[in-house]
């Protein structure tokens, strides 16, 4: 029951993170996952076959210590967004941003469960709520591409460098999925420790412990 609960809080936090992005883009001038249905919260529209069930299911149940997936990502025309300066990496943003704001809430009431009288399993779904969602923010905000931290470092990196950069992004949207589990196999086989210490670190500090 409790596997089936961690797989259910990462499968809706990721569809909540792909609708945060849908839905910027639609405030900023861009209706196309609007109109392509992206802004529903149901999260059938939003799930990924691979990223969002088979990827986190395999992760989960090899007891890797990791888990993490993806959604389909939400469609939008960049070309839409009023603010052509720094649409696009307010469009990325919105995703982590509101997966923050998730753990912070869920934290607040871990904070006030002897106020609040809460039972030791809602405060350990809790707990899982604010790990997976702190988790999947700091994830996203890598500046790797697709990742959503790629669109926002190269708003803010100088002309020259986001030339360059933008080389580094078509080489990476070449590669595709072998590219993505590329990196993922780096990144759990050199970074994931101090990435997830970092991670637990940001989660005690949240909810006290």
């Amino acid at each position: 029951m409790e596997q089936i609960a961690i797989l259910i809080v990462l499968i809706l936090s990721i569809v909540i993170h792909e609708m945060a992005h849908g839905h910027v883009a639609n405030w900023l001038g861009d209706p196309t996952a609007r109109l392509q249905g992206r802004l529903s919260p149901n999260p059938l529209v939003h799930i990924d076959p691979l990223g969002s069930v088979l990827i986190p299911a395999l992760l989960f149940f090899s007891q890797t210590g990791i888990i993490f997936g993806w959604a389909k990502p939400v469609p939008y025309n960049p070309y839409n967004l009023r603010n052509q300066k720094w649409g696009e990496a307010i469009v990325a943003i919105a995703g982590p941003a509101v997966n923050i704001l998730l753990a912070v809430i869920f934290a607040l009431i871990i904070r006030s469960s002897d106020i609040l009288n809460l039972s030791q399993s809602f405060t350990e779904i809790a707990t899982y709520i604010v790990f997976i969602n702190i988790l999947l923010a700091m994830f996203n905000m890598l500046p790797i591409p697709p990742l959503d931290g790629s669109k926002i470092l190269l708003a803010v990196l100088p002309f020259r460098a986001q030339m360059q950069y933008r080389k580094f992004m078509v080489i990476m949207e070449r590669f595709g999925l072998i590219g993505m589990f590329l990196f993922i196999y780096v990144f759990i086989t050199f970074f994931s420790g101090p990435f997830f210490g970092f991670v637990e670190n940001l989660v005690g500090l949240l909810i006290g412990n």
